[in-house]
């Protein structure tokens, strides 16, 4: 279990409040509204239905706690735990409005977010025994960048840029704005960069890497969609001067034998953009 994950409530608050009021419209659950008795409480619980690393209990809660301050959630497991089929995460207690309003709010953060961390911890546990981390992407769902890297790290991996002014990542498009001149564009980047400010560049090829190597001034290399012999070669020339990252296609069978190539990173997209969610549920108890 990661010990060290903290994401301050302050940055849950506006993403599930946003959900909540995408889900209750202007009229509210008139479902809960016509069928609920005035001040019928109800005590539930969730459950997980499948095995894997739990991620979300802060939006669980909060999909409450906006709707009712009253409610009161007890949290069973924490985020980044081990669970199995049947665990009970937390539970719930409070007025059937506001457990019924949030629980779909709930469900839809605690599977999303321990799906993403689930999937973390299975390709991060492929590569174990190989100095790679496993990082993600900026191929985040808009609005939920902040959760689905908290994610990540709950599954034990780590994050690559959180936004375009964490550091310069130079790709192809960049370099065809300095007119195809991979110095030209690199020497331009740390111009600019102050001391503090990392620079990566991402290349295709051999060759690329061979003419970036000339002027030093890259400190990572993303090494996109290479052959595993040509992986190889690329940790040979880089040698330790620079971080080497590999990304394109990486799955959970291909990761392993990408992360014996030496190499320092392998980031993946899917991880936050396509992962499949975990099956939980919130089971009402009966009386």
């Amino acid at each position: 279990m990661n010990t060290n994950l903290y994401l301050p409530p302050l940055l849950w608050e506006p993403i599930v409040r946003a959900a909540l009021m995408e889900d209750l419209g202007i009229g509210g659950d008139v479902t809960t509204q016509a069928l609920a008795q005035p001040g019928q409480q109800l005590h539930a619980v969730f459950r997980t239905r499948q095995d894997g690393v739990l991620c979300g209990l802060e939006g669980a809660r909060q999909a409450f706690a906006i709707l009712d301050p009253a409610v009161r959630f007890s949290m069973v497991k924490q985020d980044g735990a081990h669970i199995v089929q049947g665990d009970v995460l937390a539970t719930v207690e409070g007025s059937a409005t506001a457990l019924l309003a949030g629980e779909r709010t709930a469900l839809n953060l605690l599977s999303h977010l321990s799906g993403i961390a689930t999937h973390t911890h299975q390709i991060v546990q492929t590569v174990a025994g190989t100095k790679a981390r496993i990082a993600c992407t900026r191929k985040t769902l808009p609005g939920l960048r902040c959760l689905q890297k908290y994610a990540v790290r709950a599954g034990g991996g780590s994050s690559h840029r959180l936004r375009l002014d964490d550091a310069i990542l130079i790709k192809d498009n960049h370099i065809a704005l300095c007119g195809g001149d991979i110095k030209k564009t690199l020497l331009s980047a740390r111009q600019y960069a102050g001391h503090l400010m990392k620079i990566e560049l991402e290349v295709d090829t051999l060759e690329q890497l061979e003419e970036a190597l000339t002027c030093a001034v890259a400190d990572v290399y993303l090494l996109d969609n290479m052959t595993l012999p040509h992986l190889e070669q690329a940790v040979r020339m880089i040698n330790g001067r620079a971080l080497a990252e590999a990304s394109g296609g990486i799955t959970l069978k291909t990761a392993r034998p990408i992360a014996q190539t030496g190499v320092d990173v392998l980031s993946l997209g899917w991880l936050t953009h396509s992962v499949q969610a975990l099956d939980i549920g919130l089971d009402i108890v009966p009386d």
